[in-house]
């Protein structure tokens, strides 16, 4: 088990029956009042917690099914090109051209003719070059979007840094000239069909071309971004809210998570594939990585699902509740937030599962890997925070007067966008 900072916090043990907000506004109400019909009961007696520095806890293997990973493991798991060039640098004869296994590296100049076959090599160009990944050190707030109710789902894209904040009754676009200023209006109002409806996730295709919302509206709408934001199609579904959408790499397969069930669509064809039936208390939160599909929910158990032949493959108990589910850019780690703060990663080839301890009850989860792979956000209340992957370092934090309901980071890692009661705030990312 590794630890990241927070702050201790005591547990609150109020009934919560969204992981979507507290408070939904009134005219949804009668929609999204509880996810499941029942009012959300604490898991076991209140947790003593620990200092808030405290770097590292103790787990046994009672708890966690699956072997967990040390800080030196989970680098050498995610890390292969570092452990490389540090025995590089330890041992640079064993990697340097024409040397032999066992044998000493000649410092002999090399030969004429080897000389004109290297300097017949053409350059490769600086845009081809693979280069270092970069994680944030700080942050900077740069602008307030006015969005004028909960913003329930937020996205910005990393080519136009366009933003879009979701809620009830409307969507709103906002171009690269709102994110520097704190009252300019918004680029476009997308209404919904009925007023009453309320979007509550929404996902940015891998082009960013196009934008797939779900909630409280009984449809799935897919909205073309450009060059006009529109609806391209609605998606008729068959349960009355969807509260989590999660979009393949290639943008061919969608999967909307409802209770008790997750509907798979053929985005090219805009078809319904499958309506499969999920654990109805397992049904929070979906995402996707390859052929497996995850959901998760109140039962505090994260399911594997074949998407060729709909078999469940694993359950992994993580003893609390689960309110989000991501993964890192290359679908290799699954990271669960959960109702305790705390962040459980689970490997999606091999049986190998760890969990990172932010010791601070919470009401909303949200998590956000970056496109670039080296960090993600974790968003807990009224506080979000940067870290380092795979060390689990805190790059920055960020305090906010209300509470965090949602964030996105654009696809450059320039910014990073959270939705909150009443607005969207902006942060470019410093490095």
């Amino acid at each position: 088990m590794l630890g990241a900072d927070g702050e201790p916090e005591e547990r609150r043990d109020v009934p919560e029956s969204s992981g979507v907000s507290s408070q939904p506004e009134p005219q949804v109400q009668h929609q999204l009042g509880s996810l499941y019909g029942v009012p959300w009961q604490p898991p076991g007696p209140p947790i003593q917690h620990s200092p808030a520095d405290q770097e590292t806890s103790a787990v046994t293997q009672q708890q966690w099914h699956l072997q967990g990973l040390g800080r030196s493991e989970l680098q050498a798991a995610r890390l292969p090109e570092a452990q490389l060039g540090e025995a590089a640098e330890s041992s640079p004869s064993s990697f340097l051209l024409g040397s032999e296994v066992g044998q000493p590296y000649s410092s002999s100049p090399p030969s004429e003719e080897v000389l004109s076959l290297l300097r017949a090599i053409p350059p490769i160009p600086d845009e081809v070059v693979v280069r270092q990944k970069r994680a944030p050190h700080g942050s900077w707030k740069v602008g307030t979007l006015l969005h004028g109710k909960r913003v329930y789902a937020v996205a910005i894209s990393g080519s136009t840094h366009h933003v879009y904040t979701c809620g009830s009754g409307y969507i709103r676009v906002w171009d690269e000239s709102a994110l520097q200023a704190g009252d300019k209006a918004p680029q476009a109002q997308l209404d919904l069909q009925d007023p009453q409806d309320c979007v509550v996730t929404c996902k940015l295709f891998p082009d960013e071309q196009s934008l797939i919302t779900g909630g409280a509206s009984q449809a799935v709408t897919l909205w073309d971004l450009a060059p006009t934001p529109q609806v391209r199609a609605r998606l008729t579904s068959t349960g009355p809210t969807c509260y989590s959408l999660a979009v393949s790499s290639d943008a061919h397969i969608c999967l909307a998570c409802f209770h008790g069930f997750v509907e798979i669509w053929d985005l090219q064809n805009q078809i319904l594939i499958r309506k499969h039936e999920v654990p109805v208390y397992g049904s929070r939160c979906v995402d996707i990585t390859g052929n497996i599909f995850w959901t998760g929910g109140e039962d505090t158990t994260l399911y594997s699902w074949d998407l060729r032949n709909y078999q469940r493959l694993h359950q992994h108990d993580l003893q609390n509740e689960i309110l989000s589910i991501t993964h890192d850019p290359g679908e290799e780690w699954v990271l669960a937030g959960l109702r305790t703060s705390d962040i459980a990663f689970l490997h999606t080839r091999r049986n190998e599962q760890f969990k990172a301890v932010m010791k601070k009850y919470t009401r909303h989860h949200s998590l956000k890997f970056a496109s670039c792979g080296s960090y993600f956000v974790t968003a807990i209340d009224t506080r979000l925070s940067g870290l380092e992957a795979p060390s689990l370092q805190k790059l920055f934090q960020i305090e906010e007067s209300s509470g965090i309901l949602c964030c996105d980071v654009s696809s450059d890692n320039q910014y990073l966008v959270m939705g909150s009661k009443s607005s969207a705030i902006v942060y470019q990312l410093l490095y």
